[in-house]
């Protein structure tokens, strides 16, 4: 039976998370939720990884939620629905805080969910010709797990309308709104993340790590003085670390970084 998803490990080290149920355009249940899940952390807890690309294969990003998982959580108690939204809303937060660069490669439609797990990455690249969809409306639900995320893409006064509207936006739109960083055409899709990829892997693994960390905790705080006595403390331990020392010494001796002249991963390959 084929794998509803896929993990790889590329020569870049870059972790390649991949929804692989084109037949019911990557539509997600239960199931592919706890698979996400498990492999978000694995990508997360493996240092050699420089970053992530969740991508998905056949025509269509995810159409959301699967109409059999729709089913079955009809006919479930409030408990029920309670701990099945948690699994969904779990795979969402650990795609969010994922310990290094994520990058969403987003073609065709992008419906219900599927517009949370693009919002959850912190760059997302669409084709031009890729569609987007908060559709819960249609069918009586709200979007509340993926909402957070959302919300902070794209803006609460946006959101009041396509929450409630259930409209289909363009890229173009998407783009304006804030959901995608770049819509380009479908050919143009790889190489622009090859390109967002090998400005990344030339940056201090550590520092890119905790310049996500730091945008997630600043965009939350108050600018007072306890907010620069803080930050000013963060700079400062990331100047004494080990990688701050040897980005500083790289620079001033016009040479590269040990983490560029680093050899590429000898375990590249699917998982087993």
């Amino acid at each position: 039976m084929e794998q509803a998803v896929t993990y790889e490990i590329d020569e870049r080290n870059v972790a390649i998370v991949t929804l692989n149920r084109a037949e019911k355009h990557n539509a997600f249940d239960d199931e592919m939720i706890a698979e996400l899940t498990r492999l978000f952390k694995k990508a997360g807890e493996d240092d050699s990884v420089r970053a992530v690309i969740l991508q998905a294969k056949g025509k269509s990003f995810s159409a959301g939620a699967d109409l059999n998982w729709m089913k079955k959580m009809a006919g479930y108690t409030q408990e029920q629905n309670e701990q099945d939204a948690m699994g969904l809303a779990t795979m969402l937060q650990t795609l969010y805080t994922l310990p290094k660069p994520t990058i969403a490669r987003v073609q065709g439609a992008a419906f219900g969910g599927a517009v949370g797990l693009i919002a959850c990455c912190d760059i997302a690249v669409g084709s031009k010709l890729s569609k987007f969809c908060l559709s819960e409306v249609k069918i009586g639900l709200i979007p509340a797990t993926i909402s957070p995320y959302v919300v902070e893409a794209m803006g609460a006064r946006v959101c009041r309308r396509y929450f409630q509207t259930a409209e289909v936006f363009s890229a173009r739109r998407a783009r304006r709104l804030g959901l995608l960083s770049e819509a380009v055409t479908e050919d143009e899709l790889d190489s622009t993340i090859d390109d967002l990829i090998s400005n990344i892997t030339k940056n201090g693994p550590q520092a890119v790590s905790q310049s996500k960390a730091l945008v997630q905790w600043v965009a939350s705080q108050p600018i007072n003085n306890d907010l620069l006595t803080a930050t000013s403390k963060l700079i400062a331990h990331v100047r004494t670390s080990e990688e701050g020392q040897e980005g500083l010494g790289a620079f001033l001796e016009k040479r590269s970084a040990n983490w560029i002249e680093q050899k590429t991963n000898p375990e590249a390959g699917v998982e087993k």
